[in-house]
């Protein structure tokens, strides 16, 4: 099988040549480095690309961004006056320091902004396509409706929002996966046939079960029927401790989920959620990135691959990191020698 074969079928629940180990990115090194090379050619690479236009504010939305200094201010232009974001930047980091939204009011003011669909613009997942080819898989990744609502406000006042006018938060995440939607049903029939769906983790992590059921089980599952009509895979990201989600994650109508993080990052024992989903959803994870894979002895983390490939496989799963997009070279070696292990397992 090649590897795009092989993440494909262990994806939609089956059984390949060999359990596939599939970094996530490329780690900053970019694909066409040398690193991102190496990583095409002697892993399972998962290659997530953008959508090519801004699906949720659609065609040239009214908003503007400038830079001030050392701080980057955008605004939205609403019917009912500005709304701004400001994000700082030193020379090690940057944060946002001021979020467009704080309450119900502002959040109903930017969904009065003028929508038109966003035109469709598959180039840079087709130009990836063609890089990646065989040697890995290639999806677009799509901010989810509760993803556009959550970067609109700080973590304090998203949640305020959700405990105070809840009505107001599911009206805004369902227009933003009417967007979607939309959008989903150009893209996919266009040739479009893998996706990241990001997000759920706001309810998992800040809301709690009433809100996934309702914010990500209710909306998510409209994704994922649309991609699954023209056959396509739907793969979730959903960072955190996710044991208790196990039921409601079945209802999502999901391919695959990553991270999957183990304790003490998140409280996944993937023996457990093999028994729990793993029939019905592909396991992806759950070596964390930085803490493990970047730290770890090789020979420690050969043995702890050894027993999730015992424990996890060979079917529905993809050995891997935790999706966190930051891991060092040192990492790179470490997903190349977990390759060779499934390798050696495989026979």
């Amino acid at each position: 099988m090649t590897s795009r074969e092989r993440l494909l079928c262990a994806m939609h629940g089956g059984t390949p040549d060999r359990v596939p180990v599939g970094p996530f990115g490329t780690a900053g090194f970019g694909l066409d480095s040398e690193v991102g090379q190496t990583l095409l050619r002697e892993t399972d690479l998962l290659h997530e690309v953008g959508t090519g236009s801004n699906v949720l504010l659609g065609q040239e939305p009214r908003v503007e961004t400038e830079t001030r200094g050392s701080e980057s201010v955008t605004t939205y232009h609403t019917p009912a006056g500005p709304l701004t974001r400001v994000v700082r930047r030193t020379e090690i980091t940057s944060a946002t320091v001021k979020f467009p939204c704080s309450g119900p009011a502002e959040l109903e003011q930017l969904l009065e902004m003028s929508f038109e669909p966003a035109e469709l613009n598959l180039a840079p997942y087709v130009e990836a396509e063609e890089k990646v080819g065989e040697e890995g898989l290639t999806l677009i990744g799509l901010v989810t409706g509760l993803c556009w609502v959550a970067d609109l406000f700080s973590p304090e006042d998203f949640c305020l929002l959700w405990a105070e006018a809840p009505e107001v938060m599911e009206r805004a995440v369902e227009v933003g996966t009417d967007r979607l939607c939309e959008w989903l049903g150009r893209a996919c029939p266009a040739g479009a046939a893998a996706f990241r769906l990001i997000g759920p983790e706001y309810a998992s992590v800040e809301l709690g079960p009433r809100a996934y059921e309702r914010l990500v089980v209710n909306m998510d599952s409209r994704l994922c029927e649309i991609i699954h009509q023209h056959g396509g895979l739907a793969h979730v990201h959903n960072h955190g401790p996710m044991t208790r989600y196990y039921d409601l994650l079945l209802q999502v109508g999901m391919d695959s989920l990553d991270p999957l993080e183990a304790p003490p990052w998140g409280d996944c024992d993937l023996a457990e959620a093999k028994a729990r989903i793993g029939g019905s959803i592909c396991l992806v994870g759950n070596l964390d990135d930085m803490e493990v894979l970047g730290k770890w002895p090789q020979e420690r983390i050969l043995a702890r691959g050894r027993e999730l490939l015992e424990q996890v496989g060979p079917g529905g799963f993809v050995l891997g990191g935790t999706s966190s997009g930051t891991y060092t070279e040192y990492a790179v070696e470490n997903f190349i020698a977990l390759r060779r292990l499934a390798e050696e397992r495989a026979g």
